[in-house]
């Protein structure tokens, strides 16, 4: 399953309307914002159809499932998307995770918690904003809004970098700040927080995957308001910069770039950072740019290369030396 949907579900009195475009959604928020009785109408309409009171208008089934018959339901299931409430602790296991993968499903999850075991995105982690009245006095509206919004100010200056993997991106950017930034690898996105308590007493800035790096955002977040010198900076991930970059030419990969959910199978890739992974691998095989995650090729730190993927990273390429 791949695309972008537009989902609009209401009744009488409230209406929700929003888009999905990944596997994976995380709505999160405190007590009376929405979020039950989101899952409690879709769950309604699933069971009585038109006879709930209830409207569901997608291009998608949407369904939800429980902490009885989730497995049985995800695995007759197919290119729909699941709704599973924050009372349903299996999405907190392994188990689920492995399940899911497997799938050709989007799953919107609602939960307060940061689910280490998935690959979700810092972009679709969202609360549910009440907007008032809609339509008429007796309706109220209700839509998404992202729960984590970046500061995208320039940040020119640092003196410690944490980078979450140890790989091409690591040996990408240990090279493009200079002598004068210490650079150092977390390891792992696990690591992230240990590393930039490590530095506390430093101006610091993360560089992560935010593809996959949405379950480490809460503790990040928090880690901000004690640590005043600490900036982050989430691109999907480092071969999404290179793509990103112009360096591989053709409009089909600047569509596939600029449009990733209408390309990136759920069935095949677990998280965008993968998708962005192998169509880099893909375009630059048997090439002088060929790429491999494992290891940088050298030529990305040519002059003309590094300054092509520094001039895409419009947020830090004042850290970034080309020259």
């Amino acid at each position: 399953m791949k695309g972008k949907y537009h989902i609009v579900v209401q009744n009488s009195r409230v209406k929700f309307e929003f888009d999905i475009k990944r596997n994976i959604t995380i709505i999160r928020g405190d007590s009376a914002t929405g979020k039950t009785t989101l899952f409690s109408m879709i769950d309604q309409y699933s069971r009585l159809g038109v006879d709930s009171g209830i409207e569901i208008s997608s291009e998608r089934r949407c369904i939800t499932v429980n902490n009885s018959n989730w497995d049985a339901v995800v695995d007759r299931t197919h290119e729909s998307i699941v709704f599973i409430d924050e009372e349903s602790t299996v999405i907190k296991t392994e188990e689920f995770a492995r399940k899911i993968k497997g799938t050709d499903n989007y799953y919107v999850l609602i939960t307060r918690e940061n689910l280490p075991n998935l690959p979700y995105s810092v972009e679709e982690i969202y609360g549910i904003h009440n907007s008032g009245k809609y339509g008429d006095l007796r309706k109220t509206y209700n839509s998404f809004y992202r729960l984590y919004s970046i500061d995208n100010n320039e940040i020119n200056d640092a003196e410690v970098v944490v980078v979450e993997d140890s790989n091409s991106g690591y040996e990408f950017f240990r090279d493009a700040v200079g002598r004068e930034v210490l650079c150092v690898s977390a390891g792992g996105k696990d690591n992230v927080k240990k590393s930039v308590q490590a530095y506390a007493d430093k101006r610091t800035l993360v560089i992560a995957d935010g593809a996959a790096f949405g379950p480490e955002m809460n503790e990040l977040y928090m880690c901000m308001k004690n640590h005043k010198g600490l900036n982050l900076y989430l691109p999907e991930s480092f071969e999404w910069l290179v793509l990103s970059s112009g360096l591989i030419d053709g409009n089909r990969v600047k569509d596939m770039v600029e449009h990733s959910e209408n390309y990136v199978e759920s069935l095949e890739c677990f998280s965008w950072e993968r998708f962005f992974t192998k169509l880099l691998v893909k375009e630059t095989e048997g090439t002088y740019m060929q790429y491999s995650k494992s290891g940088l090729n050298p030529v990305y730190l040519n002059d003309k290369e590094k300054k092509a993927i520094a001039d895409c990273m419009d947020k830090v390429k004042g850290i970034i030396k080309t020259e």
